[in-house]
């Protein structure tokens, strides 16, 4: 499978992990080892950063080994998540953000032109910004001019565990975007979902609940690294053509009595 590069810094695993809703820090730790991945995101204000002499979730990454990505969950303005961000770098997490402004609290679905006004403003001011965003081509291409380092779509609400629910828009967004990599980030419930979603071509998934919420998180944890893996590189051997009749698997040209 090869790697991933974003913003000049390479990643092997194409998986991206969460950090919330785990039973405890240590399963936490157990299954970030299990997904192989090389980025976790953390959510600034779950971080006790006046007084890192307490127990941190900080504590249990393995920071020679995975990435922060530090992002700006619970941010319903501009301001607020360019707030967020500017702590999370001052608290030495990372110039790097995965950047939410949410538009609705029920669906937790972004607001756009939130989004790309803080994009713009970060972007200015030094930060790599990956924007949590709708699976809307006219805005990734919004959000890309403004300086993002990839767009992160949704497949569906976060936490919802639906799978992708809209694989044409999807579909368009990997056939348009070309200058950044293409994210799915939240919806996905299960190791198809993961499957699914790097065999549509996208660079690669990022997920949270779907690990942590799993009756064993440890073995989705793996299940979803091979599924990550298992998609790439399906989507770079090229499937097949689809066909309505059958076709004969052991051709019979050449064969005796014919």
């Amino acid at each position: 499978m090869s790697s991933l590069t974003i913003a000049g810094r390479t990643f092997a695993s194409r998986l991206f992990v969460g950090t919330g809703k785990y039973r405890s820090f240590h399963e936490m730790a157990r299954c970030h080892a299990a997904s192989g991945s090389e980025v976790v995101t953390v959510a600034v204000r779950r971080v006790n950063i006046a007084d890192r002499s307490k127990e941190s979730l900080l504590d249990y990454i393995d920071r020679a080994k995975m990435f922060i990505l530090p992002n700006t969950a619970a941010c319903y303005t501009a301001d607020d998540a360019i707030r967020t961000a500017r702590l999370g770098r001052e608290a030495g997490l990372s110039n790097w953000v995965k950047l939410e402004v949410i538009g609705d609290e029920k669906t937790l679905f972004p607001d756009n032109e939130g989004l790309l006004e803080a994009t713009r403003v970060l972007v200015k001011e030094g930060f790599v910004v990956l924007p949590y965003t709708t699976d809307d081509i006219v805005n990734a291409r919004k959000l890309i001019d403004a300086g993002a380092a990839a767009v992160m779509p949704l497949a569906a609400p976060i936490g919802s565990g639906l799978g992708i629910q809209n694989l044409t828009n999807l579909r368009i967004m990997r056939e348009m975007i070309t200058a950044v990599p293409l994210i799915i980030d939240a919806g996905v419930g299960t190791a198809s979902d993961a499957a699914i979603a790097m065999e549509l071509g996208a660079d690669a998934v990022l997920m949270n609940t779907a690990i942590a919420a799993a009756d064993d998180s440890e073995r989705m944890a793996r299940a979803m690294r091979l599924a990550v893996e298992a998609g790439r590189l399906a989507f770079e051997a090229g499937r097949m053509e689809k066909k309505l009749y059958a076709s004969a698997s052991s051709p019979l040209a050449g064969v005796v009595g014919r």
